[in-house]
């Protein structure tokens, strides 16, 4: 099987660090392996995207600066076609209406729990319907 194609997003590499540790090598027992693009930058991310890269889930987190998350998620919605699952992360769970307008389907709260982390992107990773955690 071909490995997922997973992009992290975020401007701390701490969070980013966290999200990697979270996912693991393998998602879930029953995906393939993983294979992860980080950026720190919305412009390096879009120039990957933009270069015809093949992604199967955007991990984003909304709390990055100066370019949040939850306005990439949005731009890749309106602008990529078919565009891959979104899942962001935000800083309250009181922000899931901001996870909704950037149209991510899944989103999860700042600390990252990484085995809700983990199992939202893997509910995506299978197509699954997943809403706010």
């Amino acid at each position: 099987m071909a490995k997922k194609q997973i992009v992290v997003y975020s401007d701390d590499s701490s969070t980013r660090t966290s999200i990697i540790n979270a996912l693991g090598g393998r998602v879930a027992s029953d995906l393939p392996e993983n294979q992860i693009h980080e950026f720190a930058t919305g412009s390096a991310l879009r120039a990957f995207v933009d270069g015809g890269a093949v992604i199967d889930l955007f991990i984003l987190d909304g709390e990055s600066a100066p370019e949040g998350g939850l306005g990439i998620a949005r731009q890749l919605k309106d602008e990529v076609f078919n565009c891959a699952p979104v899942l962001v992360i935000t800083g309250r769970k009181e922000d899931a209406w901001l996870a909704a307008w950037s149209m991510a389907e899944a989103s999860v709260v700042h600390p990252i729990d990484p085995f809700t982390l983990a199992k939202s992107a893997a509910d995506l990773l299978r197509g699954a319907s997943v809403t706010a955690v």
